[in-house]
């Protein structure tokens, strides 16, 4: 069995990592191609070309790349076309990946599957029949998206998150974690600034400043900042005025089971945490840590997508558990006066979000078959 996959930014790399381990364990003769990152070349894959190529969000980010992206899009389509694969999967970026599905679909009859569905269910709905044009199967990693996507004419099954499947640090290793780095029982905020250099310039001055502000008010206030590799260098320049005596934690400088285990004990043993808005609340709900979400983007981005918005959250949490318990703080609302207010009230409220923050791991598939076996699963049932 041959399997054309790629993916354009960390979170499909690990998407993509799991569902080919899954592959491999109930195909073992199955052999990759396409375009990924570490965890699918710890899987067997030979990217084509850097992922990080393809790592770019936003209307306005987009356009000043369009040229570069439009020709690795002729290039990765016009290499499925040539390999014939017995299917091509595509994992998020639809950007680039759902423009690859079309080019493909109107040159063969290769089967496309695309895993993690659109946001219909947040803005432009019209997407799904648009995909379900050359994209044959879905897979879905929220329970209430298969509907959405069977409307369109697409087979959707829904796989679970990734996030369910991930190993949490014990309340030991929390507590180890606080005395290697001399934190104690002090309290401890998490700084997640994002996993894209663009991003991370945008939110580091604004999470700064809040959290300035915090320790201002709380002086024995520690910080954490667990960096994303390619933003690694960054961080560790761009914290080092920071106050709160920050602790970046490099996965660039460990071994990658050393670097996760690292992560996964801040987690569980912050008491609050700044976060980018994206999948790292659903890790910081499995690890009940308790979150403030900001994001900043393109003011332009940011004006279409506002008017376009069908929900009145983009916070995973709130949206999974159909409550609005994590305060965010998004586009011009991004500030670091009224972030630091809202970190404090949660440092004060823990409770408040703990609930929420379970229930939404529930509903993901906590306890079922890990994610990455049951997306090959489907993929292999639908062949």
């Amino acid at each position: 069995m041959r399997v054309f996959i790629l993916a354009g930014e960390p979170s499909g790399d690990r998407l993509g990592g799991a569902l080919m381990a899954g592959l491999k364990t109930l195909r073992p003769e199955v052999t990759f191609d396409g375009i990924g990152g570490s965890d699918m070349a710890a899987e067997g894959l030979r990217s084509r070309f850097d992922m990080s190529e393809l790592s770019v969000m936003g209307i306005a980010e987009i356009l000043p790349k369009y040229s570069a992206l439009k020709a690795r899009i002729n290039e990765t389509a016009q290499a499925v076309i040539d390999t014939k694969p017995d299917v091509m999967i595509t994992i998020d970026s639809p950007d680039f990946s759902l423009r690859v599905a079309k080019q493909v679909k109107a040159m063969s009859d290769i089967r496309t599957v695309h895993y993690v569905a659109p946001t219909v269910w947040a803005w432009r709905a019209g997407r799904a029949a648009k995909m379900a044009r050359h994209i044959d199967q879905v897979l879905a990693l929220f329970p209430f998206e298969p509907p959405l996507m069977q409307a369109a004419g697409m087979a959707c099954d829904f796989v679970g998150h990734p996030v369910v499947a991930e190993p949490q640090a014990t309340t030991a290793e929390a507590s180890a974690f606080r005395s290697v780095h001399g934190i104690g029982d002090a309290p401890l905020l998490l700084v997640l600034p994002g996993s894209r250099k663009a991003e991370v310039a945008r939110l580091a001055p604004v999470f700064g400043e809040a959290v300035a502000i915090l320790t201002a008010q709380r002086p024995d206030l520690r910080v954490v900042v667990p960096a994303a590799g390619p933003v690694a260098a960054d961080l560790q320049t761009i914290v080092r005025g920071w106050s709160g005596s920050p602790i970046v934690l490099d996965p660039t400088q460990m071994d990658r089971n050393t670097a996760l285990a690292a992560k996964r004990a801040a987690f569980k043993a912050a008491d609050v945490a700044l976060a980018a808005s994206g999948t790292v609340s659903l890790e910081l709900a499995a690890a009940q840590t308790p979150m403030v979400i900001a994001y900043k983007m393109n003011a332009l981005s940011f004006r279409i997508m506002r008017v376009m918005a069908l929900i009145d959250t983009v916070t995973l949490v709130n949206i999974v558990s159909d409550t609005r318990v994590v305060p965010e703080f998004l586009g011009p609302a991004c500030q670091a006066g009224p972030i630091a207010a809202a970190l404090s009230d949660v440092i004060a409220h823990p409770e408040a979000q703990k609930d929420a923050m379970a229930r939404t791991i529930d509903l993901l598939g906590k306890g079922a078959e890990p994610p990455g076996l049951r997306a090959a699963r489907a993929v292999l049932a639908r062949l």
